[in-house]
């Protein structure tokens, strides 16, 4: 996935501010590429797990009608941001949907993404933070 700052900004940035509770978003992407971030609700008001409501769920699989793709992110708050079985478990639903996962626990907020397949094996994938996007 290819970001520019702007948008990586506005994700950590949503991090930041619902903490201690994780957020949630989606980000859509043209030919890998990021177009826009779309913050939704946590509706479980959460430290610990995330859960997005029916309606932001529809405007998510809906995305390819329109020619995008969509990566969920969200942020671990209390642990490094990588993927909890609890994660694992929920990917099991979308696959081939990144998850991009924003960890706010230490000193720095840290970014990473994950390919997350249907048989639970994780793999990171790259994001590129670009300016000229």
């Amino acid at each position: 996935m290819q970001i520019a700052p702007d948008l990586l900004q506005q994700i950590v940035d949503h991090a930041l501010q619902d903490a201690p509770d994780e957020c949630c978003g989606f980000v859509w992407l043209r030919d890998g590429v990021a177009t826009e971030v779309v913050r939704v609700e946590n509706t479980a008001h959460s430290p610990f797990r995330f859960e997005v409501g029916p309606s932001d769920l529809l405007a998510l699989a809906d995305a390819g009608d329109d020619g995008l793709d969509a990566i969920i992110y969200h942020s671990h708050t209390r642990s490094a941001p990588r993927p909890s079985q609890t994660d694992v478990n929920f990917a099991a639903n979308w696959p081939g949907v990144e998850w991009l996962i924003v960890g706010t626990a230490g000193a720095e907020p840290e970014v990473r993404n994950w390919r997350i397949d249907p048989d639970g094996t994780v793999t990171e994938v790259e994001v590129l933070v670009d300016a000229g996007v």
